[in-house]
């Protein structure tokens, strides 16, 4: 059994340090300490004075998490999605499927808030805007 070869490590003045990535990604320290946490972002090496330092493909990853937020994906939906994106041979259905149920909660949203201002411009309809408070329809309706 043949051993595996160990990762090259980067030359420091190749890796960012936390402060170089959190400016060039435009994101704060501690988020990219908490994505580390969540395992979004690979766990950063470290120098004898422990700080630190990210390969440059860190900020790839990072472009990839924030394009999946735009989308509405949660974090535990990019979890999965970056799973899936490290393992080349995954079937692209399972792709599918994340990207199928975050459509339907979005569709599903989207009822929501058609309902509420619906509801929200009868009562709009139903006030002069003028007059006692105690009268206004609007707050009648809370009431109740």
């Amino acid at each position: 059994m043949s051993a595996q070869p160990k990762p090259q490590r980067l030359p420091d003045a190749e890796r960012l340090t936390i402060g170089e990535l959190a400016q060039r990604a435009q994101l704060g320290a501690e988020t990219l300490r908490y994505y580390e946490r969540l395992g979004l972002l690979s766990p950063a090496e470290r120098t004898p004075g422990g700080y630190r330092l990210y390969a440059p493909d860190a900020l790839e990853r990072l472009d990839f998490i924030r394009r999946a937020q735009a989308l509405g994906f949660s974090l535990a939906e990019i979890a999965e999605l970056l799973a899936l994106h490290a393992r080349p041979e995954a079937d692209m259905g399972a792709v599918r499927a994340i990207a199928a149920e975050r459509l339907a909660q979005i569709d599903a949203k989207m009822d929501d808030l058609r309902r509420m201002r619906s509801g929200l411009q009868a009562l709009l309809d139903a006030c002069p805007g003028h007059g006692p408070a105690a009268q206004c329809p609007i707050l009648a309706a809370l009431k109740s």
